[in-house]
């Protein structure tokens, strides 16, 4: 049985039933979960050391790397009977997908920045720590997951069903005893 159903298993049946048929989607967000996690990493392993005084700039390399991870995540686990394009085709339209995602996810952090002035001196370090956060790390984010989510679908992965899925595991199924004859057996018949 696969990780993803013995996950399911685990939760009340309708609700696995619901997630089951939204399989695809919940493969997306727990990509998008794991990538988040290594862009929030890299962030701010970038602000706190090279990029102190560029936000923006460490924002933008840790989505970048992030979206490598996330192409073969996606191609080969979230969207693997998906395709219907060459791979580098398939590839080149990712990038441009999350390139103009990354814009995304870092366009309401610059606004905040540079439009809102939400940056020392204008506000404490704490305050500005968490105007990075919730603009970058949360509304920039889900900007940009829901526009990935539409472009991998009609963009990046157009066709369903062009790559064979793996097939299911399936518990062999015990056959029932069937006794054999012995030797007493056959004399008596």
């Amino acid at each position: 049985m696969r990780l993803t159903d013995r996950t399911l298993n685990l939760l009340p049946r309708q609700v696995a039933e619901l997630l089951r048929k939204k399989r695809e989607t919940v493969k997306f967000i727990i990509v998008g979960g794991l990538c988040y996690v290594v862009s929030l990493v890299l962030n701010y392993g970038l602000r706190f050391t090279v990029f102190e005084e560029k936000p923006v700039t460490a924002l933008t390399i840790a989505n970048v790397v992030a979206t490598v991870v996330s192409y073969f995540l996606n191609r080969e686990w979230s969207f693997r009977t998906r395709g219907g394009r060459r791979r580098h085709h398939e590839m080149l339209l990712f990038f441009v997908a999350n390139g103009i995602g990354v814009i995304l996810n870092s366009a309401p952090l610059w606004v905040a920045q540079y439009v809102f002035g939400l940056h020392k001196p204008n506000i404490s370090s704490a305050a500005e720590e968490l105007s990075d956060f919730i603009f970058g790390m949360i509304i920039g984010v889900a900007v940009a997951m829901v526009f990935r989510l539409w472009a991998y679908r009609v963009w990046v992965f157009p066709h369903d069903d062009v790559r064979p899925a793996p097939k299911r595991y399936e518990p062999p199924v015990q056959a029932a005893a069937v006794p054999t004859p012995t030797a007493t057996d056959s004399s008596n018949a």
